[in-house]
């Protein structure tokens, strides 16, 4: 009977393990491929080498509690442990200890990924600094990407110089979002009337996933990017072959942009100037206010405004 119990538990796991091959060998936030990512990964780490620690400390007391009072225990056992100063020191001290040990790196962690990462390349000539600014618009469901230095603009796909900081201006045309690129960095959050700021950077060339991480409605799942780093002179090509080949973004192929749907990757030569201007203003009434550019919570748009923030014509 035990022998036909343990064969059909064994069968069923087979369909499990059919399901396991399908599973990759890298897990995205655990390949950091940049600096930022590359910090965040270190505090992983070290959050679950102190989860880790408490897990073994409960199951150790679980075993002692289990052969010290089991029923093959004949000793007698006095319940009343009232003012055991020692025992009430220690599990009073632990946990303040794993709470510090915990707290300490994730603020210093937090408060250093404010600043630009150091570049580790040469800027390309289209750029004229050591880092490059992009304007990023969650809309439903795709994804704006603006090139102010470059008067660029690209759908659903971004290309920066790898080995340079990259700092994200992160709007929302309508619904609550969240931008992530987890080889890269972690998520910030997109809102309407507000700009957050999200400073990211590539080791090296290549390809690298980047998605929605907020539900947002019925197209999230497709709500998609790539992030393509290049090395300086590929970027500058790029640069240089978006401005004699593609067209220009115009009012009507904007506001097209802006009703909810899935599209493919876009490229546009230029975009019209009010588009930046407007974006401008509403940094400036977002800090004047006290909602832009800083990491609080307060004030923010889970249903979208319907075209009404601080990112539009």
């Amino acid at each position: 009977m035990m022998k036909t119990f343990k064969m059909k538990g064994l069968a069923a796991l087979v369909p499990l393990l059919v399901l396991l091959t399908g599973c990759s060998d890298k897990i995205a936030v655990l390949n950091p491929q940049g600096p930022v990512a590359r910090e965040q990964y270190h505090l992983i780490v070290w959050s679950l080498i102190m989860m880790s620690l408490v897990l073994a400390i409960v199951l150790i007391i679980f075993i002692y509690v289990l052969v010290r009072f089991g029923r093959k225990n004949n000793k007698g056992y006095d319940p009343n442990n009232t003012g055991n100063r020692k025992l009430e020191i220690i599990w009073l001290i632990v946990p303040v200890v794993i709470c510090i040990l915990l707290a300490v790196p994730t603020v210093r962690t937090l408060y250093a990924l404010n600043d630009p990462p150091k570049a580790t390349a040469k800027a390309p000539a289209s750029l004229h600094s050591n880092a490059m600014t992009i304007d990023v618009t969650s809309v439903d469901w795709k994804w704006l990407f603006r090139y102010p230095g470059q008067n660029i603009e690209t759908v659903n796909y971004v290309v920066i110089p790898a080995g340079i900081p990259v700092n994200f201006r992160l709007h929302a045309y309508d619904a609550m979002n969240a931008f992530w690129v987890p080889e890269l960095g972690g998520q910030q959050y997109t809102m309407t009337d507000m700009s957050m700021h999200l400073w990211l950077q590539a080791d090296k060339p290549g390809t690298y996933a980047g998605r929605s991480s907020n539900y947002s409605g019925q197209g999230f799942a497709d709500m998609t990017f790539n992030v393509l780093a290049k090395s300086a002179s590929d970027f500058d090509s790029w640069v240089s072959d978006v401005k004699k080949n593609q067209p220009a973004l115009t009012m009507n192929k904007y506001m097209q942009l802006l009703k909810p749907d899935n599209v493919k990757p876009m490229t546009f030569s230029s975009y019209p100037k009010e588009l930046e201007k407007n974006l401008n203003k509403a940094q400036m009434e977002g800090k004047q206010t006290g909602k832009s550019t800083d990491n609080s919570m307060p004030g923010m748009n889970m249903s979208g405004n319907n075209g009404k923030g601080g990112y539009n014509p």
